[in-house]
């Protein structure tokens, strides 16, 4: 297994472990026989898209976050991001038995396919910029 594949079955772990720290943390609920609630996925795909907001303004603004002022908000924001993620992967991981290091390794080896993610098609006439 090289470093890539490494990585990514670290990303198994850390979204099964930040999903449970933050059931522990109450941000699922259970019912009455200990089964997790289901959340809105379009409220906890905004709460991810909120934090990338509060990143892009970070960014904008050049600020530093205002809970840990040693770093800049635009990574302290981000780490949020991925924190929401990983753990909204983490449930998903557990309701469909999905690996998110299967995916995660199956897109990056299309990605690397994808004529539109070259540089020449993203400099061409009609290339995406961004």
């Amino acid at each position: 297994m090289d470093d890539f594949e490494t990585a990514a079955q670290a990303l198994d772990t850390l979204s099964r472990i930040i999903h449970r720290r933050n059931i522990d943390a109450g941000w699922w609920k259970r019912d009455e026989n200990g089964q997790i609630i289901e959340r809105n996925i379009g409220e906890l795909l905004c709460l991810i898209h909120s934090e990338i907001s509060e990143a892009m303004e970070g960014a904008r603004k050049g600020l530093q976050d205002d809970k840990l002022p040693q770093y800049p908000m635009l990574l302290v924001e981000l780490v949020d991001a991925l924190i929401r993620e990983f753990d909204l992967i983490g449930r998903e991981m557990e309701k469909t038995g999905f690996s998110i290091a299967e995916i995660f390794l199956a897109k990056a080896a299309f990605n690397m396919t994808r004529a539109d993610h070259k540089l020449e098609a993203r400099e061409a006439p009609g290339g995406k910029k961004f």
